[in-house]
């Protein structure tokens, strides 16, 4: 059986993955969502990727799921556990050497983020979360979530990515149509000049496990059957 490894974004929650985890086990497979240590300040890359591996226990074959901030962490344990298929969703690309924080700018996603809004007629404040996360989640689950107290350190945004190159795992891209914090043409960009890769899409906001998690386990399972 197949082990899904559910790396959350910003925030480190687990819960990120509620909607997911179900649709996975009931299509027949195992699904890990793991809490990363988000609140604690000491906590860099490294005690991110310690977490990963410690959900993931001796379980075999893996298939790793990034969201977002996750795509920082991810590639991180591929050369610690079984993966045989790393899936980056709505997920920073990091280069060797570049810091998270450097990321935004050197990627140009603030610009990026600015024109598709002008482009698309997005009205609202960019810093107000219902507007640029929460757009497309159900009301009642947007509910939950704000109820809820998120921590973020900025260890993990400060230290440079460890890695020499991208692991050797195959690697899919998949971005949400309408993200409007990495938009889809964006996140294409990124994918393409970095990974040489071009993105699948899916519909949905940046939040996509949380707006559309039958369409993301769909798509999850295809992947694993398609390899």
């Amino acid at each position: 059986m197949t082990t899904f490894v559910l790396v959350p974004g910003a925030g480190g929650q687990a819960w990120y993955w509620h909607r997911v985890v179900p649709e996975l086990e009931r299509r027949g497979h195992d699904a890990v969502a793991v809490e990363l240590p988000s609140g604690d300040e000491a906590a860099g890359l490294a005690a991110y990727a310690d977490a990963v591996v410690t959900a993931a226990g001796d379980r075999s074959p893996l298939v790793v799921v990034a969201q977002s901030m996750g795509g920082l962490t991810a590639p991180l344990v591929c050369g610690r556990l079984p993966v045989e298929l790393l899936v980056l969703v709505n997920a920073m690309i990091p280069l060797p050497g570049e810091t998270g924080g450097d990321w935004w700018t050197v990627t140009g996603q603030r610009d990026a983020r600015k024109a598709y809004w002008q482009r698309e007629g997005i009205a609202g404040d960019p810093d107000d979360d219902l507007v640029m996360y929460f757009h497309d989640v159900p009301a009642d689950v947007t509910a939950v979530a704000i109820s809820q107290e998120l921590a973020q350190s900025g260890r993990p945004f400060e230290e440079p990515w460890p890695l020499a190159a991208w692991p050797d795992v195959p690697t899919r891209v998949l971005a949400a149509r309408d993200d409007r914090v990495f938009p889809a043409e964006f996140q294409r960009r990124v994918a393409e000049k970095r990974l040489g890769l071009v993105p699948d899409e899916i519909p949905g906001g940046h939040l996509v496990a949380l707006s559309r998690p039958v369409e993301l386990a769909d798509r999850l399972e295809d992947y694993l059957r398609a390899r």
